[in-house]
């Protein structure tokens, strides 16, 4: 197998003196895309993650985990990524394909228009866990920003998913992202009315940098139940936000693969986040606000996206404290208990 990751020096240094001590043997990646033939959707969406990879069989997945990780047992989540042209089936099917032949847990890539009966009937057959909505599948008349949570993650899906205690893993949508108040009222109504969801906020509610953030963690105080997943993040601030707000038990370890193979490291500017990557590498990116090109000695020592995500979580933990036992907590025991809970609500 052939994929296009180049392990340099740097990529191995950065793991041995940083990543590798720190993380436990065993690791659940709770947010994991895998898909073939479709590209990524742009529509709604930034269009960045498609220029890593097209496409992402399991195959390729999993030796990822084994050059980028080595020395660790990785088991991931997974679903598929929207495609521009591929349908929800066709999506699907492969994911569960995937999952069976590979003994991995999945999610089903849902649809906004399915009945709840169609919801339960496709998760049953396919042997998921529970459902990844997608923001772009809101109603085509709906202004991207004015998206909001139950466009998207209707109430009759929520009643099917809280019946049967089942994961929901939630990438919040419209432009102010955590701190959006319609979006923080719309995550405590879920948690709320749906105890029995197993809530995943994703990337932490997409909070890339600290100005992203607000007061919502102050409004999420009555919150007792709902995780964030910190995958495709490297605000070692953000993290320590988090961290103090809902402890290590309800935090979880997410990569985001494929586009964590990226080579790049992340600013933020005037509370835009800003990916640096080696000039050429991603074609020109000149037309894109969310990446800029770097050369030299730079852009020699740019590693992958992965390492960047986890040493920033590293910083964070050493930060506030938090012991061997918590890490193993965020990296595993935590996804590992909510992934053997919904299995349960899944087979009733």
């Amino acid at each position: 197998m052939s994929l296009p990751i180049e392990i340099k020096p740097v990529d191995r240094d950065f793991y041995e003196s940083r990543l590798r001590d720190f993380l436990p043997e065993r690791i659940v990646d709770i947010h994991a895309h895998v898909w073939i033939g479709e590209p990524m959707i742009v529509d709604r969406a930034q269009s960045w993650p498609g220029r890593v990879a097209k496409d992402n069989p399991i195959e390729d997945h999993l030796e990822t985990y084994r050059l980028m990780l080595p020395g660790k047992e990785v088991l991931p989540l997974i679903f598929s990524s929207p495609g521009s042209g591929g349908d929800h089936d066709t999506l699907n099917d492969y994911v569960t394909r995937s999952s069976r032949q590979h003994d991995v847990p999945a999610l089903i890539l849902s649809s906004p228009e399915w009945s709840a009966h169609e919801l339960e009937e496709k998760i049953l057959a396919g042997g998921f866990l529970g459902a990844k909505p997608y923001l772009s599948f809101a109603p085509s008349y709906l202004p991207a920003e004015e998206i909001r949570i139950f466009d998207f993650l209707p109430p009759h899906q929520l009643e099917v998913l809280d019946r049967r205690g089942l994961i929901v893993m939630l990438h919040i949508p419209r432009p102010g992202r955590l701190r959006d108040p319609v979006n923080l009222a719309q995550m405590l109504e879920i948690e709320q009315r749906y105890p029995n969801i197993r809530l995943i906020i994703a990337h932490v509610g997409r909070a890339y940098c600290t100005e992203d953030v607000g007061d919502a963690f102050e409004t999420l105080a009555p919150a007792q139940k709902m995780f964030f997943d910190f995958s495709a993040s490297t605000n070692e601030e953000v993290f320590r936000m988090l961290i103090r707000a809902v402890g290590p038990r309800r935090i979880l370890f997410g990569s985001d693969m494929p586009i964590l193979r990226m080579r790049m490291r992340r600013i933020c500017e005037s509370g835009r986040y800003v990916n640096l990557v080696p000039k050429g590498m991603y074609g020109d990116v000149s037309d894109d606000p969310h990446m800029r090109d770097v050369e030299g000695e730079e852009a020699e020592r740019l590693t992958f996206f992965l390492y960047e995500e986890i040493d920033a979580f590293h910083r964070a933990a050493e930060a506030e404290g938090l012991a061997p036992a918590d890490i193993e907590d965020v990296f595993y025991n935590n996804a590992k208990t909510m992934l053997e809970e919904a299995r349960k609500g899944a087979e009733a």
